[in-house]
């Protein structure tokens, strides 16, 4: 990890489960969720720090995406709160929280596939004037159309899917999709991006693609949590890691602090102690 990546914020913070930040975007406190007997999510305190790319990993069932989904509004927890940039998210909805600025992706991409790659690009672009009637009457849509469109050919442009505006998302490759996710995301203008796995299914030349436009949108001021199984792709690309087994986080901390510790390498990789992160 290189030094500039620890000029966001997180000097000297110390590599403890739940540990206070300098400027947390994102906090939880108490946050729960069970299906019958089973404790999915119990996250006593997590502070999620700004203008940091922040890896979610654990094992299959750990409770990341369960985790994900509560904090968008997909899933109502049973107890706790959470507040991202001081605005209390408990009980919004998902359209409400992506009005918040904090917006996220899913593992198995959700393009709506009967429409073009620009036309779904247009759906997520926030404030449209043409769903509200006196907007739609009086025609007040069609510059904020036309600069919704500009917007979008852009996006569509950096991701490498300009070729493919009119196609149908439907007849997109599985890593074309997740380019369209990805740029689709940026249209609602995110504060925070929670992306969720990402990575899963690409090859190795996508996935570098990929890497490159998360690094781009943190430059841009944004702050990026995603989940990932890949922990090459963890250790090279995250400035913070936490770490969740059995709905808790055990570890969070710089990832080298974290592929050392002990009871990640037990719990998550099921190594023997001492010999690291397995690749």
């Amino acid at each position: 990890m290189s030094a500039d990546r620890l000029s966001a914020g997180l000097q000297g913070v110390a590599p403890l489960p739940g540990v206070p930040k300098p400027d947390p975007v994102l906090v939880l406190d108490g946050v729960q969720r069970s299906f019958g007997g089973l404790k999915a999510v119990d996250v006593a305190h997590l502070e999620f720090p700004r203008r940091a790319i922040t890896a979610l990993i654990g094992p299959n069932g750990a409770g990341k995406t369960t985790l994900f989904n509560l904090l968008t509004g997909f899933d109502h927890a049973d107890a706790g709160a959470w507040s991202f940039d001081g605005r209390p998210l408990r009980g919004q909805r998902a359209h409400q929280v992506a009005r918040a600025g904090m917006v996220r992706t899913f593992q198995l991409t959700k393009a709506l596939a009967r429409l073009s790659v620009l036309d779904n690009m247009l759906l997520a672009a926030p404030g449209q004037r043409g769903e509200h009637l006196g907007g739609a009457l009086f025609g007040r849509w069609r510059a904020q159309e036309a600069a919704h469109r500009e917007e979008a050919e852009a996006l569509l442009g950096r991701f490498g899917l300009a070729p493919l505006r009119d196609q149908f998302a439907g007849t997109l490759s599985g890593g074309q999709r997740k380019l369209l996710e990805m740029a689709r995301a940026l249209m609602a203008h995110p504060r925070l991006l929670m992306l969720d796995e990402p990575m899963a299914g690409v090859n190795p030349a996508l996935r570098e693609s990929l890497l490159e436009h998360i690094e781009g949108i943190r430059r841009e001021g944004a702050t990026v949590v995603f989940i990932e199984h890949d922990m090459d792709v963890v250790m090279g690309s995250s400035d913070w890691v936490v770490v969740m087994s059995q709905g808790k986080v055990i570890a969070e901390g710089p990832p080298a602090a974290v592929g050392a510790n002990p009871e990640v390498i037990d719990a998550y990789l099921g190594r023997e102690r001492g010999q690291g992160v397995e690749r």
